[in-house]
């Protein structure tokens, strides 16, 4: 198996390591304690401006072209310098990616260049509700037919970047006779749209540039052309966009564990004790060794997934392996950096707490990793 990266995918990263470098990383700290909403509309900008908000888009509508391996190789790199950006840059792409999947040419041409190109800071993916999270097909907002549109009812919750969003992709049932998950559609709804507001954002353990916050939808009225895709088989997309999706949370996840752990390691290096740096006892080298050993198998993972999914092949249950891998190898990783820094790695003076206050949220976002292992386990036994 030929593990080489492309000259493309390889600029693609370099690129994204050297924006990380320069840009996000000076910032994080900043984003995280106090916030600057312009400071982080600009790195949006920039990632925009070098073609990371369609990495897997043709380039007709402005994207990068470049396909899932890259894509996930990029994640990594925004991840280890700021989680807030890079899960921006995930979702925004997922938009994308929806849209080109499944958009008519008037929704691609309208919608994916102000993406692409950055006119829009972000998109948002209104899927989760109250009581919807892990089982989506229970959603309640509603969109009913008039004669000549939609009419959306209904909140939906956790929202990323949606105080940024330029244009939601929304979930909806639309049949609500239809058995469960087989009457929903998709819509196309632009911030703009009268009926539709972005409450405030929720305050959050981690991740605090990325706003997170509630889409609620009251007699949101849309044309007939915000249709996304065929009418009831909107639950399908979600299912297909969510897989894909792991697979950017997994690479941001794997971003910052790399991140930690190496703050640690290099820190091991300096630190004395007993007459000698901590970096040459035993234990210590073992708890390294430990952490890049499963770090270095979630990038296989996640490549593994990314490469089948550019193949056009099934890559669902090897997304979710990727998935629940990383990101608990990732949270795994931040707490053994802390615990080898020791008293210095739980004070904020030092960057290891908001890499595992970043980290924990992995877990959980884009199916949490008990959703991971009934999708792994199903189709496991579904083999049989």
């Amino acid at each position: 198996m030929d593990f080489s990266l492309t000259e493309e995918q390889t600029l693609i990263q370099q690129t994204a390591e050297r924006i990380a470098e320069s840009e996000l990383a000076p910032l994080a700290e900043r984003l995280d304690q106090v916030g600057d909403r312009l400071a982080f509309l600009g790195s949006l900008r920039t990632l925009a401006e070098n073609g990371f908000m369609g990495l897997n888009v043709a380039e007709q509508y402005g994207g990068t072209n470049a396909g899932t391996i890259a894509f996930s190789l990029a994640l990594t790199e925004l991840g280890r310098a700021c989680a807030s950006t890079a899960v921006t840059t995930s979702v925004t792409n997922m938009v994308a990616e929806v849209i080109q999947s499944v958009g008519n040419d008037a929704q691609r041409e309208r919608y994916l260049p102000k993406i692409c190109s950055g006119e829009y800071a972000a998109g948002g993916f209104c899927l989760t509700e109250a009581q919807a999270g892990s089982d989506p097909s229970a959603m309640r907002c509603s969109a009913t037919r008039t004669a000549n549109g939609w009419v959306l009812d209904g909140a939906k919750q956790y929202i990323t970047s949606a105080e940024f969003a330029g244009v939601f992709v929304v979930w909806a049932v639309t049949d609500k006779d239809a058995p469960k998950g087989k009457g929903i559609s998709c819509f196309l709804v632009e911030r703009e749209a009268k009926g539709l507001s972005v409450s405030k954002a929720e305050k959050k353990m981690g991740q605090h540039a990325s706003t997170t916050s509630e889409v609620v939808f009251d007699n949101c009225f849309v044309e007939d052309s915000a249709l996304l895709g065929e009418l009831n088989k909107g639950f399908r997309i979600a299912v297909g966009e969510l897989a894909g999706g792991r697979i950017g949370v997994g690479s941001l996840a794997l971003g910052i564990g790399l991140a930690a752990i190496d703050y640690a390691r290099a820190y091991t290096k300096e630190r004395q004790q007993f007459g000698q740096a901590i970096a040459n006892f035993q234990g210590i080298q073992w708890m390294l060794a430990d952490a890049y050993t499963e770090l270095e198998a979630s990038k296989l993972l996640l490549l593994q997934a990314a490469y089948l999914k550019d193949q056009g092949r099934q890559f669902g249950k090897a997304a979710s392996m990727a998935k629940v891998f990383s990101t608990e190898a990732a949270n795994k990783a931040c707490y053994t950096a802390l615990q080898l820094m020791g008293g210095a790695g739980y004070l904020k003076d030092y960057p290891l707490e908001r890499f595992a206050r970043d980290a924990r949220i992995t877990t959980i976002y884009e199916g949490t990793s008990e959703v991971q292992r009934i999708i792994i386990a199903r189709e496991l036994l579904s083999a049989l």
